[in-house]
């Protein structure tokens, strides 16, 4: 699972800057020191790097307030959160006294449920049911996660006994999302948001070997089929959101679709599309024009 990956991958770093931290000072405060402060480089560093790369010709205010929200949030996803979740992610009811439509959560590539943690509880607070997926494994083919974005939809549908549910992912969530539009079809979804998803793919991609990076390759054959399937009735319950500012999908242009006008939130990066006030606000009032549907005589997901 990824939480134990991102785990492994800190302990080296961390082992690493112990190392380099006692041949060069000598000493055990600063093999501590460095042996805290390399991981937390190592992110900050691949940050800097990534947004350089994607730069496109703007502005270079929204540019720099992008770069300090990423890094602050890949800080707190890749450090605080997603290594020390232990559990699989659970159906949560909703809190809120009004009953709306459940939403299934589906995180991208290299993350897990822990991404929708500022999200989780506004979108109870709402009247959602909200159950997040983990798309496991992690580097398998992103036609192998349908069959658990399906599960979720009809735990979901089970739980609150509706017959329709509201998807929201972000980056190559989205896309597993269209991947299990086209094998499951719509008949049990009102909406689905996707967070800077590469629809046509990122250039960031080319080098990567995993499965489901190779199929997120700018134009890769894999995307192109994908939206051959894809009539306009299915493209009608998609919302977009994107950011000029990515630093994930390059071209920017990648997180859009045809016939789909987006929402662009500037000054923002990739991960930030999770964590962002604004880009939340707009999720829940999307989802707060949903009215619920309830089976008449059964609750289960055909």
């Amino acid at each position: 699972m990824l939480a134990q990956l991102l785990r492994r991958i800190l302990c080296v770093q961390a082992l690493a800057g112990a190392a380099l931290g006692y041949w060069w000072w000598g000493t055990v405060p600063g093999a501590i020191a460095l042996a805290l402060l390399l991981p937390v480089a190592v992110l900050l560093v691949t940050d800097l790097v990534s947004a350089l790369v994607t730069r496109g010709p703007e502005p270079w205010g929204p540019w720099w307030r992008a770069l300090g929200g990423e890094m602050w949030a890949g800080l707190e996803i890749f450090l605080l959160r997603q290594p020390w979740e232990r559990r699989a992610p659970r159906y949560l009811p909703a809190t809120g006294s009004t009953p709306r439509v459940p939403v299934v959560l589906v995180h991208g590539y290299l993350c897990n449920h822990r991404i929708w943690d500022r999200t989780i509880p506004q979108l109870r607070a709402q009247g959602h049911a909200v159950l997040a997926v983990d798309l496991e494994p992690v580097f398998a083919s992103i036609d192998d996660y349908p069959a658990r974005i399906e599960a979720a939809v009809a735990a979901a549908l089970l739980h609150t006994g509706q017959a329709q549910v509201a998807l929201v992912g972000h980056s190559m969530g989205g896309l597993a999302i269209r991947a299990w539009l086209r094998k499951y079809g719509t008949a049990h979804v009102a909406r689905v948001l996707t967070l800077g998803t590469p629809h046509a793919g990122t250039k960031l991609a080319r080098g990567t070997r995993t499965p489901n990076g190779l199929q997120m390759l700018w134009r890769s054959p894999w995307l192109a089929t994908l939206a051959s399937t894809e009539d306009d009735a299915l493209r009608s319950l998609l919302r977009v959101a994107i950011t000029p500012q990515d630093n994930i999908v390059y071209p920017q242009r990648a997180q859009t679709l045809p016939g789909i006008t987006p929402t662009v939130f500037p000054g923002i990066g990739h991960l930030q599309m999770c964590l962002d006030p604004d880009v939340t606000t707009w999720v829940l009032r999307e989802l707060a024009e949903l009215s619920p549907v309830f089976h008449a005589t059964e609750t289960t997901h055909d």
